[in-house]
C-alpha cells in the first residue's frame, strides 16, 4: 500500500520516491558542505624552489646525495638507487633491485656492489662481476647539480 498524497500543483509523488529524493538531496549537501570554495589556495602555483636551497630540492625529492657523499672508487646507495664513482667527477646511477631475484643490494665495499641473498656482486659501472645475477643492474639517470646528485 502506498502513499500517493498529492503535492501542491497536482503532482503525486508517493513515500519511497519522497525519501529517496530527501536522501540525495541530504547527500548533495553534505558532499557540498565538505568541499573548499577556496579557489585561491587553488589557483596559486607552487614556487619553484631556488636552486641553491638543498632544503627545497629535498622536499621535492630529487636531491639523492652530496657529491662528497659518494668516495672515488666507491659508491653508496640512497633509496633505491645506487651511486658510484668509478673515478674522479664521474657518477653513475643504477637501481639497487638486484637482476638476480630482485633483493636489494645493501653495500658498496671494495670497489663492488654487493647483493646480500646470493652472493651477486656488481662493477662499479653495474656490469655484473660474480653470479649468479644473469644481467647488469639497471640504470638510473641522475645528474650533478653543485655539489649535488639528482635524479633526472
Amino acid at each position: 500500500m502506498t502513499d500517493t498524497t498529492p503535492a501542491p500543483g497536482g503532482f503525486r509523488m508517493d513515500r519511497r520516491t519522497a525519501l529517496a529524493t530527501t536522501a540525495v538531496a541530504a547527500t548533495a549537501l553534505t558532499v557540498a558542505g565538505c568541499s573548499t570554495s577556496d579557489k585561491s589556495a587553488a589557483a596559486a602555483p607552487n614556487p619553484a624552489p631556488a636552486k641553491n636551497d638543498p632544503a627545497a630540492a629535498k622536499k621535492q625529492g630529487n636531491v639523492l646525495a652530496n657529491t662528497s657523499d659518494v668516495p672515488v672508487g666507491g659508491g653508496i646507495i640512497s633509496g633505491d638507487t645506487v651511486i658510484t664513482q668509478p673515478v674522479a667527477g664521474t657518477f653513475d646511477g643504477f637501481s639497487s633491485t638486484c637482476t638476480h631475484l630482485g633483493c636489494k643490494v645493501n653495500a658498496v665495499e671494495g670497489g663492488l656492489i654487493k647483493c646480500p641473498c646470493h652472493g651477486s656482486t656488481f662493477n662499479l659501472d653495474g656490469t655484473v662481476a660474480g653470479g649468479p645475477a644473469p644481467r647488469a643492474l639497471d640504470p638510473r639517470a641522475i645528474r650533478v647539480d653543485g655539489d649535488q646528485i639528482v635524479s633526472a
